[in-house]
């Protein structure tokens, strides 16, 4: 059994092939590579859509670099993007999946192509494609969407995806069922999101895109609404403000970097800007986690670190320092979204799991 996972970003697309190995049953990743996109190419294209030839090309000639032959693909699977809500699961792409990752019509974002190329390149040798747990994935008690203004809802927008593998994984490791657990998840990457899972189900959850939660390397979280009122009339577009919020936000606006390591040798050269904004995104996250720890009423199984971020010390260990005091924590470092893909496509294509139509 042979899986394809296709996970587009803004700067480059992540892919690789797992192999099941029959006498253990085991799934072997034989092919990985993160293909890195220029950025003068990049610039080419007025749209994400427009990509798609271009990506799909790479991809091939990565699985051409490691002689593997599209028919031997038994399954195709890619990052889900920007849909309507639904709920947790695996998808099969429809005609109406690829109509609106296409058009953008909930919002557009690199992840959008995720669906889309795995659907094109299985459809040259008639297989379907699909996708799994897409950041739309909504969960949510229906107290946690009121914001506190009429007429604007709190959206469930986050790493679905990653969060939902890092809390199965757990569940096996402690040999109890995911649907028993209440566990608080936080992804620390280049957005941060926190859920609070709760018996199997995402109960609350901020926002990782549109500005609510901590700041993280690039996105500002939630900041005070009448400033930014002011900001947008300010004389800024309201292209330039999104932005600001979703992509020059956070660590980033302060310190001109989005790379953790980067921090981490500013915090070795004692720069005191640099100290006081790790200091300032431990203490958010924190009160992130603290803010959902109330919800559980003291019945907290574990808190899950992932991301990117849970590799560096630096914001790791002051985090784990300031929680530790909830509760039982459990450390999975790295998106491994595509781990998380293939695990997703195995389970079906063993009849573990069924696909639901979008």
């Amino acid at each position: 059994m042979r899986i394809l996972t296709i996970n587009p970003g803004s700067t480059s697309t992540k892919v690789a092939v797992f192999h099941k190995i029959p006498k253990t049953g085991k799934s072997k990743r034989i092919a990985k590579a993160t293909i890195k996109h220029d950025d003068s190419r990049m610039l080419q294209f007025e749209s994400f859509a427009e990509q798609l030839p271009y990506r799909e090309n790479l991809i091939k000639e990565f699985l051409e670099e490691y002689d593997i032959e599209l028919s031997t693909i038994d399954g195709f699977i890619g990052r889900g993007g920007l849909l309507r809500p639904v709920p947790s699961g695996l998808y099969r792409v429809n005609e109406t999946m690829i109509e609106e990752l296409t058009g953008n019509v909930h919002g557009e974002h690199a992840s959008n192509l995720g669906g889309l190329i795995a659907h094109n390149l299985a459809s040259e040798v008639g297989k379907d494609a699909y996708i799994a747990d897409p950041v739309v994935v909504d969960e949510m008690d229906d107290v946690a969407k009121l914001s506190g203004l009429n007429g604007i809802e709190r959206r469930s927008l986050f790493h679905a995806l990653n969060q939902k593998a890092v809390a199965r994984t757990y569940a096996e490791e402690v040999n109890i069922p995911y649907e028993h657990l209440n566990l608080i998840v936080a992804h620390l990457g280049g957005g941060i999101s926190v859920g609070y899972h709760r018996q199997g189900k995402v109960a609350d959850v901020n926002n990782a895109l549109d500005g609510d939660g901590p700041m993280s390397p690039e996105r500002a979280g939630s900041l005070p609404v009448c400033s930014v009122i002011d900001l947008c009339y300010s004389g800024q577009t309201k292209e330039e403000v999104l932005k600001l919020v979703r992509s020059y936000g956070g660590m980033f606006s302060y310190l001109n970097t989005k790379d953790a390591e980067d921090v981490s040798d500013m915090l070795a050269d004692n720069r005191v800007e640099a100290h006081k904004v790790v200091k300032a995104m431990v203490h958010q996250i924190a009160k992130e986690i603290g803010s959902l720890y109330a919800l559980t009423k003291g019945h907290l199984d574990a808190i899950i670190l992932t991301g990117g971020l849970a590799y560096n010390q630096d914001f790791i260990q002051p985090l784990i320092e300031t929680i530790d005091h909830l509760g039982d924590i459990t450390i999975y470092p790295g998106e491994n979204e595509l781990e998380a893909l293939a695990f997703n496509m195995r389970a079906y294509l063993e009849g573990a799991i069924e696909a639901k139509e979008y």
